[in-house]
């Protein structure tokens, strides 16, 4: 998926939240983050039942452009700033994406972007069923807090 096919998905949400440390700090926490968040056995297992194409993580750990984690491919990364992670399984096209700005000496603000399209009557109640409730948000919130953690 390019740049531009990446923008064309549907915004779904966005999330922020301000970390107590650097971008470069938070950079590598994300990573570390994203890494423990994808590795377990629950996430392959979702991943194949799911159809992700990206099952398993592979390349360089250090989310470099190409490399996979569960469910993902690194799209683009720009260290310290931006990071663009994109999937595709059977019931929904996605992007998350990771944007990291200043928000004044040692800190800096981490915004977390999705964007999907879920086709068809089964991607729609995929949709109800991951979105709807609310279990999207929570998930990526609780992501945001461990960088947070992590970094902090």
């Amino acid at each position: 998926m390019n740049a531009a096919d990446r923008l064309a998905l549907p915004f779904v949400d966005r999330h922020s939240t301000v970390v107590a440390a650097g971008a470069d700090t938070v950079w590598r926490g994300l990573g570390e983050v994203l890494d423990r968040s994808w590795a377990g056995g629950g996430a392959a297992a979702y991943a194949r039942l799911a159809g992700c194409a990206d099952r398993s993580a592979s390349g360089s750990r250090s989310l470099t452009e190409g490399s996979t984690i569960t469910g993902f491919r690194v799209a683009a990364a720009d260290p310290g700033r931006e990071l663009v992670l994109v999937g595709r399984h059977r019931l929904s096209t996605y992007a998350l994406i990771f944007r990291l700005d200043e928000a004044g000496p040692g800190r800096t603000v981490v915004r977390a972007e999705t964007r999907a399209r879920f086709p068809g009557p089964a991607g729609a109640l995929y949709r109800r069923l991951v979105v709807g409730t609310g279990g999207h948000a929570i998930g990526v919130r609780r992501l945001l807090a461990a960088i947070r953690r992590r970094c902090g």
